[in-house]
């Protein structure tokens, strides 16, 4: 079935998303808004099907490597720019 890495990448999101829910349950720590949540899902699905559509489409496997590490080190840097504001763009928090 084609649609099994959607399926994956849906539950993976879920998943993550879920982490931060549950410990906010138990510690004061972690303060996430609902804004939060919908802008680490939005950039965690469109990471997941990025990656899909490159997997896809992209028949080299040298390219399709070098576009996903690419994809995912482009989420790590907006992560961290959102997270702690490496940058020190308008986009971090504070």
């Amino acid at each position: 079935m084609k649609n099994e890495r959607l399926i994956g990448i849906l539950i993976t999101v879920a998943v993550l998303l879920l982490i931060p829910f549950i410990a906010m349950r138990f510690t004061d720590e972690v303060d996430w808004s609902a804004i939060d949540f919908i802008v680490a899902g939005v950039l965690l699905l469109s990471t997941g099907l990025l990656l899909e559509f490159v997997l896809r489409t992209v028949k080299s496997k040298q390219s399709r490597i070098l576009l996903c590490i690419a994809i995912l080190a482009a989420l790590l840097l907006i992560w961290a720019e959102f997270a702690v504001g490496i940058f020190g763009s308008p986009l971090a928090g504070s």
